[in-house]
């Protein structure tokens, strides 16, 4: 197949744009840095999505769009203008190709526990931070096309740089002080387990539709963060403070933040999203897609 690939400089981008192109996929890699990306059977080609839709080279049998402001703390209207719009360039850009939509387990209600969350748990009323509203408003841009949507969470595994270099940055003294002490139940997303649904996704054959997207079953974040630490030869203990406590210094922190106008140290969408459960139902996917992921792994966590 011919594939765009959009945000392929970024992470998840750049994984699922390289297993295309190693499985022989006609692969173009689209990205807002110069020289964002690389393979040697790939081509990679500059695009802000801010700039519109594209006017050239537009002849692709599918795309999947990874591009996205994944910022919990960014304003609302670059929120918006990065992730529903980007979506929305994205939709009139390929008209006729298949979109693979990247989109997040965040479009569930931050305010409460999700467990096992079906996909008809979304949309909701209430966001906590512009990431996940502006995430479901870049659902509602494919209404009516040929769109997957897939919802990971928690997306991890070689090259992640976000999720677990905020952990590590949280370490102080050789001790990570998480709300709960992290002893929740997650459904922890794997980039291969990722890559692998992508795949799915771009089988003619599979359904439209939106899928939850995680490892085989769910885990205890606890238990993954001691042993990332473990193999890292980090020695770190984690201390626990309750949810509530938490979730009100976070609340201050934002406060003085946007007095300030200065990033805040902890947010109440980073306390929801770390001791509250985040579990996933894969029935559709599974089921529909014919998603079968592995376990959560480490292997390799060392060198992440």
């Amino acid at each position: 197949m011919r594939i765009a690939v959009t945000g392929a400089s970024g992470f998840i981008g750049g994984a699922v744009a390289s297993a295309l192109a190693d499985a022989h996929h006609e692969v173009v890699g689209f990205g807002r840095r110069a020289h964002g990306w690389s393979h040697p059977h790939a081509r990679y080609r500059m695009w802000d999505l801010d700039a519109g839709p594209l006017r050239a080279d537009r002849d692709f049998e599918a795309v999947v769009h990874c591009a996205a402001l994944a910022d919990d703390w960014a304003p609302l209207a670059a929120a918006m203008r990065a992730n529903r719009d980007g979506t929305r360039t994205v939709v009139r850009s390929f008209p006729t190709a298949r979109i693979v939509h990247l989109s997040t387990s965040s479009v569930y209600d931050a305010f409460a526990p999700t467990i096992d969350a079906p996909e008809s748990a979304a949309p909701v009323r209430r966001f906590l931070s512009s990431y996940s509203e502006s995430k479901t408003y870049a659902e509602f841009e494919l209404a009516g096309t040929d769109a997957v949507i897939l919802r990971p969470h928690a997306v991890y595994g070689p090259g992640d740089t976000t999720l677990l270099p905020r952990l590590i940055a949280g370490v102080r003294r050789g001790r990570l002080v998480l709300p709960e002490g992290a002893e929740v139940r997650h459904s922890l997303t794997h980039i291969d387990n990722l890559v692998l649904a992508v795949r799915r996704a771009l089988d003619p054959a599979t359904p439209r539709g939106t899928f939850n997207v995680a490892d085989d079953s769910p885990v205890i974040l606890a238990d993954v963060l001691r042993e990332v630490f473990e193999r890292r030869g980090m020695r770190v203990r984690i201390a626990s403070i309750p949810y509530r406590s938490a979730f009100a210094l976070a609340a201050s922190f934002e406060v003085a933040a946007r007095i300030h106008r200065r990033r805040p140290s902890l947010t109440r969408y980073a306390v929801s999203q770390l001791g509250l459960e985040r579990t996933l139902d894969l029935a559709a996917a599974r089921t529909r897609l014919g998603y079968h992921p592995a376990p959560t792994t480490l292997e390799g966590a060392e060198h992440w």
